[in-house]
């Protein structure tokens, strides 16, 4: 198997096809007449399943750092689709959510996304994407457990 890993790099496949999907993403978003990348999707979608969480916990969530949580925050406040408040236990945090403006924008695009994910699993069964999960994960989890000298 090292043979196989060295000569096909599966970073390149996996970046190839999170540029493909990210590209049709924004395709379907400039279609939709949504102006709205997929990194600000994300946080809107982990907000319509968690409205009312701290920036940690969308950090957490989308598996971004905390300052690009934060600058995406930032956007989606300036277009009027989410909002910071104060946390009450902590003053220093904040928790965000969707305003009605953004609650529009999920209903507006939340089929079309739907309709990608389909998409880019068709001809694949449950037992395929159970097998890419684990395959992602122990990658990930390798990758962590890596002591880099």
């Amino acid at each position: 198997m090292s043979s196989l890993i060295l000569t096909n790099s599966y970073g390149t496949l996996i970046d190839r096809t999170l540029r493909i999907i990210k590209l049709r993403y924004l395709q379907t978003f400039r279609a939709a007449g949504v102006d709205i990348t997929p990194e600000q999707w994300a946080i809107i979608d982990q907000l319509y399943q968690s409205d009312g969480i701290s920036q940690n916990e969308l950090a957490n969530g989308t598996f971004k750092n905390a300052p690009t949580v934060s600058r995406i925050i930032d956007l989606l406040c300036k277009k009027g689709w989410t909002e910071r408040a104060r946390c009450e236990n902590d003053r220093r945090s904040y928790n965000v959510f969707l305003t009605n403006n953004g609650k529009e924008i999920v209903k507006i695009l939340l089929p079309k996304v739907a309709h990608l994910r389909q998409s880019g699993w068709k001809n694949m069964t449950e037992e395929d994407y159970k097998i890419f999960v684990r395959i992602m994960n122990q990658i990930h989890e390798n990758y962590e457990e890596e002591n880099v000298d």
